[in-house]
C-alpha cells in the first residue's frame, strides 16, 4: 500500500498506523489488536501504540471501546477519507478463537520479575486462541509474556506468551507461575517438593534451580496450559 499523503496534524506514525489498520480490516473483516498494530507498525511498546491511538481518537480518525478486546472502529483513512467498510465493531466474528487477557509478564530467567508488574491488564493487549486448543471452562485462564531464558529447554523462549490456568497448588513436575513472598517477585519454573523445602527447577542447563526452604514464603499462581511462540505464533 503506498503512503498517503501527510495530513495535518498528523505524523509518519499516524499515517503507518492507520494504514495497518485499514490493510488488516480489509484482508479480516475485523479490526487488529493493539499488538498486531504494534508489530506491523514496528512499534515494539504497546503504550506507545495506545498513545498514537488517542491522538487519533481525539482527531476522530478512529473510535475507541476499551473494555472490547479489538474495539476500534476506523472512521478515517489515512487519506482523511471516510472509511465504510465492513463490520469494525470490536467483534472479530469468529467463535473458533477466544481472546485470553494478557496479565503482564513473568520471569524466565535469572532474576525474577516483580510481582506488581504480573497484575498488569490491558484487555487490548489480549492475545487470541483457537478454542479448540483450549479447556471447555475458560473461566479463570490467564495469558503472561515470559521475560527470560530458564525455560528454553522446555521449548520456551524469550518474548514467548504462556497461557495459563490460576491454580493455588501444584504437583511435583509441573510448570508453574509462583510468587515468591520474600521479595516479592514472580518466576516461571518447574515444581518440586523435597521433603520440607520447594525446588523450583529451571529448564536451562546452565542455571541453577531455586530453593524455599520455607514453602509458606511460596504461592503458585497458576499451571501451564499451552505456549504460544514468539515466532509464527503458533501454539506447541
Amino acid at each position: 500500500m503506498m503512503m498517503a499523503r501527510k495530513k495535518k496534524g498528523l505524523s509518519d506514525r499516524h499515517l503507518k498506523i492507520l494504514e495497518v489498520m485499514q490493510k488488516y480490516q480489509d484482508e479480516n473483516g475485523y479490526p487488529p489488536s493493539i499488538r498486531e498494530i504494534g508489530r506491523q507498525a514496528k512499534i515494539s511498546s504497546t503504550s506507545v501504540v495506545n498513545y498514537y491511538l488517542d491522538q487519533l481518537e481525539e482527531a476522530e480518525y478512529i473510535q475507541r471501546d476499551r473494555k472490547v478486546s479489538r474495539g476500534m472502529r476506523l472512521l478515517k483513512t489515512a487519506a482523511g477519507d471516510a472509511y465504510e467498510l465492513g463490520d469494525t465493531s470490536g467483534n472479530s466474528g469468529n467463535e473458533a478463537f477466544l481472546t485470553i487477557p494478557l496479565a503482564g509478564r513473568i520471569g524466565a530467567g535469572i532474576m525474577a520479575l516483580p510481582a506488581s508488574d504480573f497484575n498488569y491488564f490491558d484487555v487490548d493487549s489480549g492475545v487470541d486462541v483457537a478454542r479448540s486448543l483450549l479447556p471447555e471452562d475458560t473461566s479463570d485462564i490467564f495469558a503472561v509474556e515470559v521475560d527470560g531464558e530458564s525455560m528454553i529447554d522446555a521449548m520456551i523462549n524469550d518474548g514467548d506468551i504462556v497461557v495459563m490456568r490460576h491454580a493455588k497448588d501444584a504437583r511435583n513436575g509441573e510448570m508453574v507461575a509462583v510468587r515468591l513472598a520474600d521479595d516479592d517477585t514472580m518466576t516461571l519454573k518447574y515444581f518440586y517438593k523435597e521433603g520440607g523445602r520447594v525446588r523450583l527447577q529451571p529448564a536451562n542447563p546452565t542455571m541453577e534451580p531455586i530453593y524455599v526452604d520455607n514453602p509458606k514464603n511460596l504461592e503458585i499462581q497458576g499451571k501451564v496450559l499451552l505456549v504460544i511462540r514468539q515466532v509464527g505464533a503458533s501454539p506447541i
